[in-house]
């Protein structure tokens, strides 16, 4: 029995295609290039480090990509942003900013390439930022202080 895309509920259409995109170019990158599709180290280094061409290029891609999906998308892409407010908006910027330095690394370095790669490391980190990111949520739920 083949595969059926249209069999897929529609809320789960637009989350595989991106992980799958996702997927691909950090293995491109790989592949191609041999360097990890880290984010924040590809910002760091692209900034201020060596060889900056392609890292800048990188970067032009994500945020083009992400101004694209907006524009198609739509509201219905914001995660729920648009209830946020600025300062908790710069805040937890900046706690992101902080956890990627200390934990040497973020979300795509860690979760997509480093688990890919069996890391230890990775996982330890992948544990510790989900777990922070559910407790936010049901404290946010709960009406806490975020």
């Amino acid at each position: 029995m083949a595969f059926d895309p249209t069999s897929l509920p529609t809320g789960l259409i637009a989350p595989i295609v991106g992980g799958a995109l996702i997927g691909l170019s950090a293995g491109v990158l790989r592949l191609g290039n041999g360097q990890i599709a880290g984010i924040s180290g590809i910002l760091r280094i692209g900034l201020r480090g060596p060889d900056r061409d392609w890292r800048l290029a990188f970067l032009l891609g994500v945020v083009l990509a992400g101004l694209l999906a907006a524009w198609r998308g739509g509201p219905d892409l914001a995660a729920g942003l648009e209830r946020a407010s600025l300062p908790v908006l710069v805040v937890a910027g900046l706690l992101v900013g902080v956890g990627t330095g200390l934990g040497n690394g973020c979300t795509s370095g860690h979760g997509i390439c480093g688990l890919a790669r069996f890391s230890r490391r990775s996982l330890a980190a992948v544990l510790t930022f989900m777990a922070v990111a559910v407790l936010t949520v049901l404290i946010r739920r709960a009406g806490g202080w975020l």
